[in-house]
């Protein structure tokens, strides 16, 4: 797996809109000239943006060539950028920064959310979801495999591989000093699937791709 993939990704795409649909549902705007959905994927948080607020100037970004070639074919009517999350700066400041699924990939959120609300237009909007699932039985067992002799070689520090969330007190502590109001919550979502093999398909094309990439065509699953 050179980069992310779109198709496998989107074999789940109800259930991963999901998230994004609900946090979209929480952004107090009844309009956004500009707005950026920072690790758009494919495009399917995008495609909500440019239907929640038409006419506006909507932007994605990505740091994988796939996913972006498949967001501008999916979503005409938006801009896609490719790039990193972390060197990020908007072009003029926003009236929505939309973040689904994509900052848990992105390192020291200490300094990075703080400079996010910086960047944002008067009354903006800085709206982000993270997967709280490090603790679940597949990303418990990622860690557990990677660290077999087999495969710890070639993956190396696994801990690197994504970023330490800092909990909810955690970000309204960071966020509450600096924003008009800070709403955090957290949902847990039950994705019933038909196989063992099915929640492989699901992990491999996000928490999982991490740990495949770096593996020889030997050591590596068959997509």
């Amino acid at each position: 797996m050179a980069d992310w993939n779109p198709a496998l990704y989107s074999r789940f795409e109800d259930e991963r809109t999901r998230p994004a649909r609900d946090l979209l549902a929480r952004v107090p705007l009844q309009s956004a000239g500009l707005a950026y959905d920072l690790g758009c994927g494919p495009g399917n948080s995008t495609e909500l943006l440019v239907e929640r607020f038409p006419g506006a100037d909507v932007v994605g970004t990505d740091n994988s060539e796939a996913m972006v070639d498949a967001a501008r074919q999916r979503v005409p009517q938006a801009r896609f950028l490719l790039g990193d999350i972390a060197g990020w700066r908007p072009e003029r400041p926003p009236q929505l920064i939309y973040a689904n699924a994509s900052l848990q990939w992105v390192p020291a959120h200490e300094t990075l959310l703080p400079q996010l609300l910086d960047v944002l237009a008067p009354g903006g909007v800085l709206a982000v979801q993270m997967p709280d699932n490090r603790d679940e039985p597949t990303h418990r067992l990622m860690r557990e495999v990677a660290a077999l002799p087999e495969f710890a070689e070639a993956i190396g520090d696994y801990t690197r591989l994504r970023t330490e969330l800092l909990g909810l007190n955690g970000y309204y502590d960071l966020l509450a000093p600096r924003a008009a109001s800070v709403d955090v919550w957290r949902t847990a979502y039950q994705h019933p699937l038909a196989s063992a093999g099915a929640i492989v398909d699901w992990v491999s094309s996000t928490g999982l791709g991490p740990f495949i990439r770096p593996l020889s065509p030997q050591l590596s699953p068959p997509y």
